[in-house]
């Protein structure tokens, strides 16, 4: 990999965070009725929250702190530097708690439920689609293709309904929904962590159940293009032993795309797993937007914005860097 290459990519990844984080200054500010601190005051006063007669002075007061008094350029370049610092601000809904506080307390359940998740549902599926394409495999794997097509065409949140119903509602076998009971104290303790899996069990068990199917399916197609190629053909003549065909000449060659599909597909891995978390009430990042959406707390919403943002960037730019190790023919250089 030429660090010319690596350069472009590193380009290209703050290109892309750039734009991001322009759409998410000047798409809210596209409609000129639009002003989120007296909105969220309005909500207050809606609320009983506070007087109606010092809903102006209010208003300036926050507008100076929060500096949308200032001129559209200055205020784009002030906020343009505070990303740059990770500086997202305060919390027009909870004041004076930063947004990164926010963040920070909700992205570790974000990256336990979601990471796990995403990786046992891609490694499980992957290996099982690998499995229902080659001929050598045991033949009762084929009974698994009706129930795979069926959660892969079921939405995230609609499988998660559907598990709460069945085995916490009906059977009652899992709570409803958080990530602990209530009114429990975080303690570094066997049983506080056999709370937080018992817990995490359906959140979890929706986002595999509806991703696994995907990447089955997707695998599975791509192992039946490989074992067309020459070079499957010429292991076979050769008398290599069938498993070593099976993951060194088909299975590495058919990841690197499936790989590529696991980048292109961020977005909706994490979108679908944020819809998990309001669903759950799982205090991830998803329960951040959800509420601050509902509280029109425009920063906050800024701020998770940003934050996938970064993410996704991130994980496609990594992905792209690891291609050369899962498929040497790519050197990113030229002969």
């Amino acid at each position: 990999m030429s660090l010319r290459y690596v350069l472009g990519r590193l380009f290209f990844f703050f290109v892309v965070v750039w734009a991001g984080i322009t759409l998410i200054f000047f798409l809210p500010r596209l409609s000129p009725d639009r002003d989120p601190v007296r909105e969220r005051l309005g909500m207050m006063v809606a609320n009983g929250g506070m007087n109606a007669e010092s809903i102006e002075l209010m208003a300036q007061a926050y507008e100076a702190k929060f500096g949308l008094n200032l001129p559209l350029w200055r205020q784009y370049v002030n906020y343009l530097s505070a990303m740059i610092r990770f500086d997202l601000g305060y919390s027009l809904a909870k004041f004076p708690t930063r947004v990164g506080d926010l963040i920070g307390q909700a992205v570790p359940w974000t990256i336990a439920l979601l990471g796990t998740s995403t990786l046992i549902a891609f490694g499980l599926g992957t290996i099982l689609g690998g499995l229902l394409a080659w001929p050598g495999a045991p033949r009762f794997l084929r009974f698994l293709l009706p129930p795979l097509f069926t959660f892969s065409s079921i939405p995230y949140y609609l499988l998660g309904m559907i598990l709460i119903y069945v085995f916490a509602f009906r059977l009652k076998w899992f709570p409803l929904g958080g990530a602990q009971q209530v009114l429990t104290m975080p303690t570094v303790t066997l049983g506080y962590v056999i709370e937080l899996l018992y817990h995490s069990i359906l959140p979890a068990l929706s986002i595999v159940l509806s991703s696994i199917g995907f990447w089955s399916l997707s695998m599975r197609g791509m192992m039946i293009t490989v074992e067309g190629e020459d070079y499957v053909t010429l292991a076979e003549a050769k008398g290599l032993p069938n498993n070593r065909i099976f993951l060194a000449y088909a299975m590495r060659n058919a990841l690197l795309p499936q790989t590529t599909a696991l980048a292109l597909s961020l977005g909706t891995i994490l979108s679908g797993s944020l819809l998990v978390e309001i669903i759950f009430n799982y205090p991830g990042i998803g329960s951040v937007l959800f509420a601050a959406i509902s509280g029109f707390d425009y920063f906050t919403i800024y701020g998770v914005v940003f934050f996938i943002v970064i993410t996704i960037a991130f994980s496609t730019l990594v992905l792209d860097l690891i291609y050369p190790l899962l498929d040497p023919r790519i050197r990113y250089q030229k002969s």
